[in-house]
């Protein structure tokens, strides 16, 4: 198995089970109600800031407030377009179902829940067969996802940037940090969240922890709302160790047992779950340095420094003229392609060969 930090001393006691990654993550929509400073949005350019076609760049600061950390050097080519409930659209995922094996669809964005059709877009993925999850700021949920539970919605993760207003005003843009605004924010997750549980949708929320300092973060997670949320701890990469050290001290402040090891072939993410002396669950998520070993190879930001996230799985994108590409890498937004080109490009056999070679792997 591969070394991390996070599986030393874990003892062979602790089960490991090994998956696929099937997941396709879908940007529908690039409006965004925040303005959060780390934010990678998907890898494209902030549509609101980038109205006018450019000739070769893209707007890296705009009147929006809003972040797109890795444009600057990622090579991105296209504003990524609103996606609609259309026939495209359902070929476009049928294709790539067909070319890859996948079976789950997670919506992202921006923010989802502002997309005006999110319900159809739903009920369409879920009808071309995918099981169908949706990541959300929880800005706008308590109003549109009693309709995407009825249109089939499985799961919603809700990423939590605070939990109390000064925490989230400091990682918005200087325009818009105002802890007034950043309570307003907070209240609407907090009714999004209720709303969802009351619905019987699956739902986590997800906490990146990037030193000791936002370790009380979690505990208010974990008092606020009933075991029926589960609560995923993510580690920051940017913050290397101090992240890890954060994770060690919240575990050992909560008398945390390890209950099992989650490897998913194809993907860099990993998680392990821990058993808290009340019985409820936490998961804790963690990076490995997982490449595509074709199209990796030689890349500049391949080492610790600039790669975030590894091959983190693939990603369908559309474009202003209805184009849809598929991408594979947001630090590398030049090697996405139309999806007819990707099925029959060797990148997508890369993909397939990674993922069996790893399977037997990790399980081996």
């Amino acid at each position: 198995m591969f070394q991390h930090r996070a599986l030393r001393g874990l003892g062979s006691a602790v089960p490991v089970r090994v998956s696929v990654d099937r997941t396709l993550r879908v940007k529908v929509i690039d409006a965004c109600g925040m303005t959060c400073t780390f934010c990678h949005n998907e890898g494209t350019p902030v549509s609101a800031d980038n109205r006018v076609p450019q000739s070769g760049a893209f707007n890296t600061v705009g009147p929006s407030g809003r972040a797109s950390i890795y444009l600057a050097t990622n090579g991105a080519r296209f504003v990524a377009a609103s996606v609609h409930p259309d026939e495209s659209f359902r070929a476009a995922l049928e294709q790539l179902r067909e070319a890859l094996g996948l079976t789950e669809v997670h919506l992202t964005g921006g923010e989802p829940t502002l997309h005006p059709r999110l319900a159809q877009l739903v009920a369409l993925a879920g009808n071309s067969g995918y099981r169908v999850s949706v990541t959300s700021n929880g800005e706008n949920g308590a109003r549109i996802l009693p309709g995407c539970v009825q249109a089939g919605l499985q799961r919603v993760n809700f990423s939590v940037f605070g939990t109390d207003p000064d925490q989230l005003a400091t990682v918005q843009d200087a325009k818009f940090r105002r802890a007034s605004l950043a309570a307003a924010k907070i209240k609407a997750l907090d009714a999004s969240i209720r709303v969802a549980l009351d619905l019987g949708l699956g739902t986590r929320a997800n906490i990146v922890l990037p030193d000791r300092s936002h370790v009380g973060r979690v505990h208010r997670l974990l008092e606020r709302y009933s075991p029926r949320l589960s609560v995923r701890v993510l580690s920051s990469l940017a913050d290397g160790e101090e992240s890890l050290d954060a994770i060690d001290m919240l575990l050992a402040e909560l008398g945390a047992e390890p209950h099992e090891v989650h490897l998913i072939a194809g993907t860099s993410g990993f998680r392990v779950t821990y058993r808290l002396p009340n019985g409820r669950v936490l998961v804790v998520k963690h990076i490995r340095p997982l490449r595509l070993p074709v199209t990796c190879a030689g890349c500049p930001f391949d080492n610790d420094t600039d790669c975030h996230e590894g091959y983190y799985g693939v990603r369908l994108y559309r474009d202003p003229a209805g184009i849809f590409h598929v991408g594979v890498c947001i630090r590398r937004m030049d090697l996405c392609m139309p999806v007819g080109e990707f099925i029959r490009s060797g990148l997508r056999d890369e993909i397939r060969e990674l993922r069996d070679q790893e399977f037997h792997e990790l399980h081996a």
